[in-house]
Protein backbone atom coordinates (compact mmCIF):
# COMPACT_ATOMS: atom_id res chain seq x y z
CA UNK A 1 0.00 0.00 0.00
CA UNK A 2 1.27 3.46 -0.91
CA UNK A 3 1.74 5.67 2.13
CA UNK A 4 0.88 9.35 2.36
CA UNK A 5 4.62 10.12 2.49
CA UNK A 6 5.19 8.16 -0.72
CA UNK A 7 2.34 9.99 -2.44
CA UNK A 8 3.73 13.33 -1.36
CA UNK A 9 7.23 12.41 -2.56
CA UNK A 10 5.79 11.42 -5.93
CA UNK A 11 4.00 14.76 -6.22
CA UNK A 12 7.28 16.57 -5.52
CA UNK A 13 9.18 14.33 -7.95
CA UNK A 14 6.68 14.99 -10.74
CA UNK A 15 6.70 18.74 -10.10
CA UNK A 16 10.49 18.88 -10.50
CA UNK A 17 10.50 16.46 -13.43
CA UNK A 18 8.05 18.81 -15.13
CA UNK A 19 10.38 21.73 -14.43
CA UNK A 20 13.36 19.88 -15.91
CA UNK A 21 11.38 18.96 -19.01
CA UNK A 22 10.29 22.57 -19.38
CA UNK A 23 13.91 23.75 -19.42
CA UNK A 24 14.92 21.03 -21.87
CA UNK A 25 12.05 22.14 -24.12
CA UNK A 26 13.37 25.70 -24.08
CA UNK A 27 10.96 27.21 -21.57
CA UNK A 28 11.98 28.71 -18.22
CA UNK A 29 10.69 26.83 -15.16
CA UNK A 30 8.81 29.70 -13.65
CA UNK A 31 6.79 30.47 -16.76
CA UNK A 32 6.01 26.84 -17.55
CA UNK A 33 5.00 26.05 -13.99
CA UNK A 34 2.59 28.97 -14.05
CA UNK A 35 4.17 30.74 -11.07
CA UNK A 36 4.79 34.44 -10.56
CA UNK A 37 7.46 34.39 -7.89
CA UNK A 38 10.02 36.88 -9.21
CA UNK A 39 12.47 37.88 -6.51
CA UNK A 40 11.30 35.12 -4.14
CA UNK A 41 12.45 31.93 -5.87
CA UNK A 42 14.89 31.09 -8.64
CA UNK A 43 17.98 32.42 -10.35
CA UNK A 44 17.35 36.05 -9.40
CA UNK A 45 18.62 35.24 -5.88
CA UNK A 46 22.13 34.79 -7.33
CA UNK A 47 24.25 37.81 -8.16
CA UNK A 48 25.13 38.76 -11.74
CA UNK A 49 28.71 37.52 -11.42
CA UNK A 50 27.55 34.06 -10.38
CA UNK A 51 24.91 33.86 -13.10
CA UNK A 52 27.50 34.86 -15.70
CA UNK A 53 29.50 31.62 -15.21
CA UNK A 54 26.44 29.36 -15.35
CA UNK A 55 24.96 27.61 -18.38
CA UNK A 56 21.60 29.16 -19.19
CA UNK A 57 19.73 25.94 -18.44
CA UNK A 58 21.27 25.72 -14.95
CA UNK A 59 19.96 29.18 -14.11
CA UNK A 60 16.54 28.52 -15.64
CA UNK A 61 16.16 25.29 -13.66
CA UNK A 62 16.70 26.99 -10.31
CA UNK A 63 13.64 26.78 -8.07
CA UNK A 64 15.46 27.61 -4.85
CA UNK A 65 14.62 30.24 -2.27
CA UNK A 66 18.16 31.47 -1.61
CA UNK A 67 21.84 31.12 -2.40
CA UNK A 68 23.50 28.59 -0.07
CA UNK A 69 26.89 28.92 -1.77
CA UNK A 70 27.04 32.52 -0.56
CA UNK A 71 26.85 31.50 3.12
CA UNK A 72 28.51 28.07 3.27
CA UNK A 73 32.05 29.56 3.33
CA UNK A 74 33.43 26.81 1.10
CA UNK A 75 37.18 26.24 1.06
CA UNK A 76 39.70 24.69 -1.31
CA UNK A 77 39.80 20.90 -1.10
CA UNK A 78 36.52 20.39 0.77
CA UNK A 79 33.96 17.70 0.03
CA UNK A 80 30.46 19.14 -0.34
CA UNK A 81 27.02 17.51 -0.56
CA UNK A 82 24.11 19.36 -2.16
CA UNK A 83 20.76 17.88 -1.08
CA UNK A 84 18.20 18.13 -3.87
CA UNK A 85 20.67 19.40 -6.45
CA UNK A 86 18.10 20.01 -9.19
CA UNK A 87 19.58 21.46 -12.37
CA UNK A 88 23.02 21.69 -10.79
CA UNK A 89 23.39 25.42 -10.16
CA UNK A 90 24.75 25.07 -6.61
CA UNK A 91 26.94 22.09 -7.51
CA UNK A 92 28.57 24.10 -10.30
CA UNK A 93 29.19 27.13 -8.09
CA UNK A 94 30.44 24.96 -5.22
CA UNK A 95 32.77 22.98 -7.47
CA UNK A 96 34.42 26.21 -8.56
CA UNK A 97 34.85 27.23 -4.90
CA UNK A 98 36.45 23.99 -3.68
CA UNK A 99 38.72 23.70 -6.70
CA UNK A 100 40.27 20.65 -8.34
CA UNK A 101 41.29 19.09 -5.02
CA UNK A 102 37.72 19.28 -3.75
CA UNK A 103 34.62 17.32 -4.68
CA UNK A 104 30.91 18.12 -4.82
CA UNK A 105 28.13 15.53 -4.69
CA UNK A 106 24.71 16.44 -6.03
CA UNK A 107 21.85 14.26 -4.73
CA UNK A 108 18.47 14.24 -6.44
CA UNK A 109 15.61 11.76 -6.79
CA UNK A 110 14.42 12.96 -10.20
CA UNK A 111 15.91 11.36 -13.33
CA UNK A 112 15.08 14.38 -15.47
CA UNK A 113 16.85 16.78 -13.11
CA UNK A 114 19.89 14.50 -12.83
CA UNK A 115 20.22 14.36 -16.61
CA UNK A 116 19.88 18.13 -16.85
CA UNK A 117 22.41 18.69 -14.06
CA UNK A 118 25.01 16.40 -15.64
CA UNK A 119 24.61 18.22 -18.94
CA UNK A 120 24.94 21.60 -17.26
CA UNK A 121 28.04 20.57 -15.29
CA UNK A 122 29.70 19.26 -18.45
CA UNK A 123 28.83 22.46 -20.30
CA UNK A 124 30.36 24.49 -17.46
CA UNK A 125 33.57 22.44 -17.62
CA UNK A 126 33.11 21.00 -14.12
CA UNK A 127 35.09 17.80 -13.55
CA UNK A 128 34.97 17.57 -9.74
CA UNK A 129 31.28 16.75 -9.32
CA UNK A 130 29.34 13.51 -8.95
CA UNK A 131 25.55 13.34 -9.26
CA UNK A 132 23.77 10.62 -7.29
CA UNK A 133 20.21 9.38 -7.46
CA UNK A 134 18.53 9.04 -4.08
CA UNK A 135 16.33 10.64 -1.47
CA UNK A 136 17.50 13.08 1.16
CA UNK A 137 16.11 10.90 3.98
CA UNK A 138 18.55 8.12 2.96
CA UNK A 139 21.74 9.67 1.61
CA UNK A 140 23.79 7.09 -0.37
CA UNK A 141 27.14 8.14 1.12
CA UNK A 142 29.23 6.72 3.99
CA UNK A 143 29.21 8.23 7.47
CA UNK A 144 31.57 11.16 8.08
CA UNK A 145 32.41 11.49 4.38
CA UNK A 146 31.71 15.18 3.69
CA UNK A 147 32.81 18.53 5.10
CA UNK A 148 29.82 20.70 4.19
CA UNK A 149 26.14 20.07 3.42
CA UNK A 150 24.24 22.65 1.41
CA UNK A 151 20.66 22.67 0.15
CA UNK A 152 18.37 25.14 -1.54
CA UNK A 153 14.68 25.07 -0.66
CA UNK A 154 14.45 21.27 -0.48
CA UNK A 155 14.32 20.24 3.18
CA UNK A 156 10.86 21.82 3.51
CA UNK A 157 9.63 19.34 0.86
CA UNK A 158 10.48 16.26 2.94
CA UNK A 159 7.75 14.52 4.91
CA UNK A 160 10.35 13.26 7.43
CA UNK A 161 12.56 16.19 8.32
CA UNK A 162 13.96 14.50 11.42
CA UNK A 163 15.37 11.80 9.15
CA UNK A 164 16.88 14.43 6.85
CA UNK A 165 18.59 16.25 9.71
CA UNK A 166 19.84 12.94 11.13
CA UNK A 167 21.28 11.99 7.74
CA UNK A 168 23.04 15.36 7.49
CA UNK A 169 24.59 14.68 10.88
CA UNK A 170 25.58 11.16 9.83
CA UNK A 171 27.42 12.09 6.62
CA UNK A 172 29.20 15.13 8.05
CA UNK A 173 32.59 14.79 9.67
CA UNK A 174 32.86 16.08 13.26
CA UNK A 175 33.11 19.85 13.00
CA UNK A 176 31.45 19.76 9.57
CA UNK A 177 29.12 22.56 8.55
CA UNK A 178 25.57 23.05 7.34
CA UNK A 179 24.74 26.03 5.14
CA UNK A 180 21.28 25.78 3.60
CA UNK A 181 18.57 28.03 2.26
CA UNK A 182 15.03 26.99 3.07
CA UNK A 183 11.53 28.29 3.66
CA UNK A 184 10.97 28.78 7.38
CA UNK A 185 7.84 29.86 9.26
CA UNK A 186 7.62 32.29 12.14
CA UNK A 187 7.10 30.44 15.41
CA UNK A 188 3.54 31.61 15.98
CA UNK A 189 2.21 29.87 12.85
CA UNK A 190 0.64 26.45 13.33
CA UNK A 191 1.04 23.76 10.64
CA UNK A 192 -2.55 24.45 9.59
CA UNK A 193 -1.83 28.17 9.19
CA UNK A 194 1.27 27.40 7.11
CA UNK A 195 -0.85 25.21 4.82
CA UNK A 196 -3.26 28.11 4.32
CA UNK A 197 -0.40 30.18 2.86
CA UNK A 198 0.68 27.77 0.14
CA UNK A 199 0.96 24.17 -1.01
CA UNK A 200 3.42 21.50 0.09
CA UNK A 201 4.98 21.16 -3.37
CA UNK A 202 5.12 24.94 -3.53
CA UNK A 203 7.57 24.88 -0.58
CA UNK A 204 5.21 26.52 1.92
CA UNK A 205 2.93 24.07 3.75
CA UNK A 206 5.76 21.73 4.79
CA UNK A 207 8.08 24.41 6.18
CA UNK A 208 9.43 24.10 9.69
CA UNK A 209 9.19 27.00 12.11
CA UNK A 210 12.37 28.69 13.29
CA UNK A 211 12.14 27.01 16.71
CA UNK A 212 11.46 23.60 15.12
CA UNK A 213 14.54 23.97 12.93
CA UNK A 214 16.72 24.83 15.92
CA UNK A 215 15.43 21.97 18.07
CA UNK A 216 15.68 19.52 15.17
CA UNK A 217 19.32 20.41 14.53
CA UNK A 218 20.11 20.19 18.22
CA UNK A 219 18.59 16.71 18.36
CA UNK A 220 20.70 15.69 15.35
CA UNK A 221 23.93 16.71 17.11
CA UNK A 222 24.53 20.28 15.95
CA UNK A 223 25.63 23.46 17.69
CA UNK A 224 26.28 27.10 16.74
CA UNK A 225 22.84 27.06 15.10
CA UNK A 226 21.63 30.18 13.30
CA UNK A 227 18.33 30.64 11.46
CA UNK A 228 18.17 34.03 9.77
CA UNK A 229 15.18 35.27 7.79
CA UNK A 230 16.17 36.91 4.48
CA UNK A 231 12.98 37.72 2.57
CA UNK A 232 9.26 37.03 2.66
CA UNK A 233 8.06 34.27 0.34
CA UNK A 234 4.41 34.14 1.38
CA UNK A 235 2.23 36.53 3.31
CA UNK A 236 2.09 36.74 7.08
CA UNK A 237 5.08 34.89 8.45
CA UNK A 238 6.67 32.69 5.78
CA UNK A 239 10.27 33.55 4.91
CA UNK A 240 13.24 32.48 2.89
CA UNK A 241 15.95 31.82 5.45
CA UNK A 242 19.61 30.94 5.86
CA UNK A 243 20.23 28.02 8.22
CA UNK A 244 23.76 27.44 9.53
CA UNK A 245 25.09 24.95 12.06
CA UNK A 246 28.20 22.98 13.02
CA UNK A 247 28.27 19.27 13.82
CA UNK A 248 29.35 18.75 17.41
CA UNK A 249 32.84 17.35 17.81
CA UNK A 250 32.91 13.89 19.30
CA UNK A 251 33.96 14.11 22.97
CA UNK A 252 36.94 11.82 22.58
CA UNK A 253 38.27 14.01 19.77
CA UNK A 254 37.87 17.40 21.41
CA UNK A 255 41.48 17.54 22.62
CA UNK A 256 42.93 16.14 19.39
CA UNK A 257 43.77 17.94 16.16
CA UNK A 258 41.45 17.32 13.24
CA UNK A 259 43.38 15.30 10.68
CA UNK A 260 42.41 16.25 7.14
CA UNK A 261 42.44 13.61 4.40
CA UNK A 262 45.13 13.90 1.76
CA UNK A 263 44.27 16.12 -1.16
CA UNK A 264 42.81 14.28 -4.10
Amino acid sequence: MTSAADELREQVRERYAQSARAVSDGCGCRACCGEDEAGKFGEELYDAEQRAVLPEDAALASLGCGNPTAVAELREGEVVLDLGSGGGIDVILSARRVGPTGLVYGLDMTDEMLALARKNAAEAGITNSIFLKGIIEQVPLPAESVDVVISNCVINLSSDKAAVLAEIGRVLRPGGRVGVSDVVAEDHLTPEQRAERGSYVGCIAGALSKAEYVSGLEAAGFEQIEVTFTHEVAEDGMHGAIVKAVKTLEPEKLALPVIRPAAR
